[in-house]
């Protein structure tokens, strides 16, 4: 990883995990109250992590506009996609009124299941990239934010999930789901351009299902706060 890329990512992190917006981090998050710590409030978690998949959400869309400029720039083969997506098997809930209907610790897990989906894959698409000659580095580098943004903001979504637990509020811990596992890229160079570009489809779906049930999860829990 660049230095630059570095510096950038652990300024995302600290904005995901500190108590203070500006990207300092003082002091270790706790959940607890320990010496030292800062003491985030649920609400702040749930601002953080939102926050957080808004960037993300924000970075999936840019590659997935520079790749159908780069590499698909006739409408034909983008019609041709199959956008079969891998957390297809996931059940998620269709629209808002189904998501704020849905029990908040049924809406967590749904959220980390789709984080966690993407894992592996996000991986290998920066790999895809990194190695691609065609796709200048900049994209690239941005592929590999993505992935470390998704890893981070699961991250942060278990914290929110401790809390919730911590105050009652899920009964449930959520730290062993399982998720769908992608297949692996084929070695074909226009399959694999095909499917590279069907995996930034399902993840900028996937990405804004995780920031809209994050925001509908929030003004559930803390409706007085920004809701």
């Amino acid at each position: 990883m660049s230095a630059n890329i570095r510096k950038v990512w652990v300024e995302v992190v600290c904005v995901l995990l500190c108590s203070s917006l500006s990207g300092v981090c003082s002091a270790p998050l706790c959940m607890n109250g320990q010496n030292g710590c800062h003491i985030l409030s649920l609400s702040d978690l749930f601002d953080r992590v939102i926050q957080h998949s808004a960037r993300m959400h924000g970075i999936s869309n840019d590659l997935h506009s520079e790749f159908e400029q780069y590499f698909l720039p006739s409408k034909n083969q983008i019609g041709r996609v199959s956008r079969n997506c891998h957390t297809s098997t996931i059940l998620t809930p269709n629209g808002k009124e189904n998501a704020q209907r849905m029990a908040r610790q049924e809406l967590t897990e749904v959220i980390l299941k789709l984080l966690l989906a993407w894992r592996d894959p996000l991986w290998h698409f920066h790999q895809s990239m990194a190695h691609h000659p065609d796709f200048n580095k900049f994209s690239s580098n941005k592929a590999l934010e993505m992935s470390d943004m998704a890893h981070e903001l699961r991250k942060g979504v278990e914290k929110v999930a401790e809390k919730m637990q911590m105050l009652g509020i899920i009964s449930n811990s959520v730290s062993s789901l399982a998720s769908p596992e992608a297949p692996l890229p084929a070695n074909g160079h226009k399959w694999r351009l095909m499917k590279d570009y069907d995996l930034l489809y399902c993840f900028r779906r996937d990405s804004n299902k995780v920031q809209n049930y994050l925001k509908i999860l929030k003004c559930r829990i803390v409706p007085e706060h920004g809701c």
